[in-house]
């Protein structure tokens, strides 16, 4: 696997870049932003610090999520619930605070790039709820006509609700389809790309909460329908 190491603390590089080596992984290593932006799109993951020199971290990970899908994890010694959620919302596909196990970063990276990497069925409908349509085979999401630019993950969520409409899916159900661990169902993750897609689609109603249960598609505005 190719991994790109964005990390200024030389010691801190050292040592991981010497783990993922070890494990059979290629790494590349940058200690500045203007390097990640400019290597991202040749990787296979992005292990991105958050406190790098020359930009802010999530700033770094808006311009890379912007250009490319690549599976990123965020490595922080940022604790806060409100920094989680920052690098979610911005397009992190998981988060690990320092100190963290080699074991438990391996673990992470497979479970990023196996949902990256994962094909489609091979029939990829247009699945439509009210005036909401969502292409499962281009990845791509319409309001009325309008583009909405998801997350990756964020489609994800909405993709495996969308494969069958009206089916709830239970939270761990979808921490483990989607994220590859149903181990999160205590974390905010999923409630954070739920919310972000009702926001960005201004459709709140399209992923309906079914309580103590899980979520399911909804009909958007006007009612759901088939494609």
């Amino acid at each position: 696997m190719r991994v790109l190491l964005v990390e200024d603390d030389e010691r801190l590089a050292g040592a991981l870049a010497t783990a993922l080596t070890r494990h059979r992984h290629r790494v590349e290593r940058a200690a500045l932003a203007v390097d990640a932006l400019r290597l991202a799109g040749g990787a296979d993951v992005v292990l991105l610090d958050l406190g790098l020199p020359d930009m802010d971290g999530l700033e770094a990970l808006r311009r890379v999520r912007r250009r490319s899908t690549v599976p990123i994890i965020v490595l922080t010694a940022r604790t806060g619930e409100r920094d989680v959620l920052r690098g979610l919302r911005s397009g992190a596909d998981d988060y690990l605070v320092k100190p963290f196990r080699t074991a438990e970063l391996m673990a992470r990276m497979e479970a990023v790039v196996r949902r990256g990497t994962r094909r489609l069925p091979d029939r990829a409908p247009v699945v439509a709820a009210g005036d909401v349509r969502i292409d499962l085979g281009a990845r791509t999401v319409t309001v009325a006509g309008r583009a909405v630019p998801l997350t990756r993950r964020e489609f994800d969520v909405l993709a495996l609700l969308a494969r069958e409409p009206g089916v709830v899916r239970g939270r761990e159900e979808i921490l483990d389809e989607v994220w590859g661990d149903s181990l999160l169902s205590a974390s905010r993750s999923l409630d954070v790309h739920v919310a972000g897609v009702r926001s960005k689609t201004g459709r709140p109603e399209l992923v309906e909460t079914v309580r103590g249960t899980g979520y399911r598609l909804g009909g958007g505005r006007g009612g759901a329908g088939g494609g």
